[in-house]
């Protein structure tokens, strides 16, 4: 599986919300695509991350590292769960 950056797409222009949301008990990254999502992987690492793209086996988009946001893709099966800001909303 490879993490390579589709052409089109852009990272955001502005960084994330300078605080992190709670943890919700379920949650679905789908939910989430082109929105601030933090996200909370299974290893206990926790971030920023901005998703363009869920397929099956893959999700890619940009994390935040500090600084800039930076293209990113992982596993979807290392993700406990992600938290969208802003929250989304049922059709």
């Amino acid at each position: 599986m490879g993490f390579f950056q589709p052409e089109g797409t852009m990272a955001p222009q502005s960084p994330p919300p300078p605080f992190i949301p709670p943890k919700p008990s379920i949650s679905y990254i789908i939910d989430c695509v082109y929105q601030n999502t933090y996200v909370w992987l299974r290893n206990g690492d926790q971030f920023w991350f901005y998703p363009t793209r869920v397929e099956y086996g893959e999700v890619s988009g940009y994390r935040w590292n500090g600084t800039f946001w930076q293209f990113y893709g992982i596993d979807p099966r290392f993700i406990d769960a992600v938290a969208c800001y802003p929250t989304p909303t049922l059709y």
